[in-house]
C-alpha cells in the first residue's frame, strides 16, 4: 500500500499499526504488518502479550491481543490454535512482510 489510509482500508481484519521504537528500530515511524503475517506461539516470540477475545472460526483462529508496549494487535492462527481470554501468547511479526511507513504516513521502503 501507498500510504496509511490505503493500508488500514483494505483487507480484513485490518493491518495492525505499531509506532514507537520497534518502527523506529526498523526505520520507520509506523509500521504496518496483517494478521496473517504474525507467528503465534505459546511459549516464545518478539511481543508477549494478553489475548482479550478469541475468535476460533473453524480453520482460522483471530486473537485479539494486547501486546507489552506494543498495543492492540488483531493475529490470525490456526483453526485449533490454543487460546482463550486471559491467556499469554507470544507474537512475530514476519519481517519480510512488514510494510514501512514515514511520518507522512506515505510509505517507504
Amino acid at each position: 500500500p501507498r500510504n496509511l489510509f490505503v493500508a488500514g482500508f483494505i483487507g480484513s481484519p485490518k493491518m495492525n499499526f505499531v509506532k514507537g521504537a520497534y518502527a523506529q528500530n526498523l526505520g520507520a515511524d509506523t509500521i504496518g504488518v496483517r494478521p496473517e503475517h504474525v507467528l503465534l506461539s505459546t511459549e516464545s516470540g518478539d511481543w508477549k502479550g494478553r489475548v482479550n477475545h478469541a475468535e476460533h472460526l473453524g480453520s482460522d483462529t483471530f486473537l485479539h491481543i494486547e501486546a507489552d508496549g506494543i498495543g492492540a494487535v488483531t493475529a490470525r492462527g490456526t483453526g485449533d490454535f490454543p487460546a482463550r481470554a486471559g491467556d499469554t501468547v507470544y507474537l512475530t511479526p514476519d519481517k519480510s512482510r512488514i510494510h514501512k511507513f514515514n511520518e507522512k504516513g506515505m510509505a517507504t521502503q
